[in-house]
């Protein structure tokens, strides 16, 4: 899946993480479990099971966000539009192993008024919530990964 590359405002991070690319998958496409280790995100409900076309409806920062999950593939993407504040997002996500764990890939395109506008600070909204999505997604997964190895 591609994000909109031409959209006003784009990002991207990537991140080395200690856990098996099924690890990681499992924590991103735990969709009602978002909040527990995303902190930005306050509540979700999603409409049926994780596969393609499914819908979900999600508080994040100050916006309701409705989501398509488009990608699922495990394990190695998933990927989503959604819409919040005339805000067209696709979001992405690529895992691949790597140095025994998985590298990590976060991309997301915001299109819209607010976007075309603020271009400069819609990037860097973007890009924090990347590297903040990434990083959570890093402790949670090693944490999962760890209690695994860790359980008899």
């Amino acid at each position: 899946m591609e994000i909109d590359t031409t959209a006003p405002a784009v990002a991207n991070g990537q991140i080395q993480i200690d856990a098996s690319p099924e690890v990681v998958f499992d924590v991103l496409s735990d969709l009602s479990g978002w909040p527990s280790w995303n902190s930005n995100v306050r509540s979700i409900s999603v409409s049926g099971p994780v596969q393609p076309e499914t819908t979900f409806r999600w508080k994040a920062g100050g916006a309701t966000m409705s989501s398509i999950l488009k990608v699922v593939s495990p394990p190695s993407e998933i990927g989503w539009t959604g819409r919040a504040m005339g805000i067209d997002a696709v979001h992405v996500f690529q895992l691949e192993g790597r140095n025994g764990g998985t590298l990590a890939t976060s991309q997301e395109s915001f299109r819209g008024l607010i976007p075309s506008v603020l271009k400069g600070y819609s990037r860097k909204v973007l890009k924090r919530g990347i590297d903040d999505i990434l990083s959570a997604l890093k402790v949670e997964a090693e944490r999962r990964a760890g209690s695994a190895r860790n359980s008899p």
